[in-house]
């Protein structure tokens, strides 16, 4: 009976070492999001001041590490191809497709992105990124069935472009080890969406509509 006792103690000490590890464990690429709040106006509240008024401005993404490789996104005919993993276009990030939520418009480029929620996807080039932002919708869980509905850039089409506009280039003076979006140079009327990763950085500047 004590060696049956001591299998069964043992077992569950197994059982919720392996649950415990479960729950901590990190997904390869963590998700991550990138937010800012433009258009209010500081107000005096009660001895304090408070933002009030403002529009959210909202990108959930994966966040790939680079893990010691090198030449991330390739050269020539070959550039993007294996970030892409096959896909015509980049999914800007890594799992499920990276999303862009606001609260007002934005104009990249002279041309306006309503209001609403969009997928974001990135045409790769050598010399030159191109996002995009399309009304594709967005799997929560992968299921190669489901042609209505995309997971990262697999099975994109262009025919729901709502918007693409140019980004710049640049080289970092140090190397962004886990892929990351933010927003640089912000106002209250303006600013940058950046997208870094190694010694790449990509923006692309926007103004925000009424």
């Amino acid at each position: 009976m004590r060696f049956r006792s001591w299998v069964l103690v043992i077992g569950l000490v197994a059982v919720l070492g392996c649950l415990a590890l479960a729950q901590t464990q990190k997904p390869a690429s963590p998700p991550g999001t990138a937010a800012t709040q433009v258009g209010g106006k500081y107000a005096q509240v009660q001895n304090n001041q408070r933002y009030q008024g403002g529009k959210w401005i909202e990108i959930s993404y994966g966040r790939p590490i680079k893990r010691e490789r090198q030449n991330l996104f390739g050269a020539g005919a070959d550039y993007g191809k294996t970030v892409s993993d096959g896909s015509p276009v980049w999914r800007a990030g890594a799992n499920q497709t990276t999303r862009l939520k606001t609260e007002v418009p934005l104009i990249f480029d002279g041309k306006t992105l309503p209001a609403g929620e969009y997928c974001v996807f990135v045409d790769l080039k050598e010399k030159e990124w191109t996002i995009i932002f399309s009304t594709w919708p967005a799997q929560e869980k992968y299921d190669p069935k489901n042609k209505d509905a995309l997971w990262g850039s697999y099975g994109y089409t262009p025919d729901k472009d709502v918007l693409r506009a140019a980004m710049k280039l640049d080289t970092l003076p140090f190397s962004m080890d886990q892929f990351t979006i933010a927003f640089i140079d912000m106002t209250s009327v303006d600013g940058k969406l950046a997208m870094m990763w190694d010694k790449t950085m990509a923006t692309v500047p926007f103004k925000v509509g009424s």
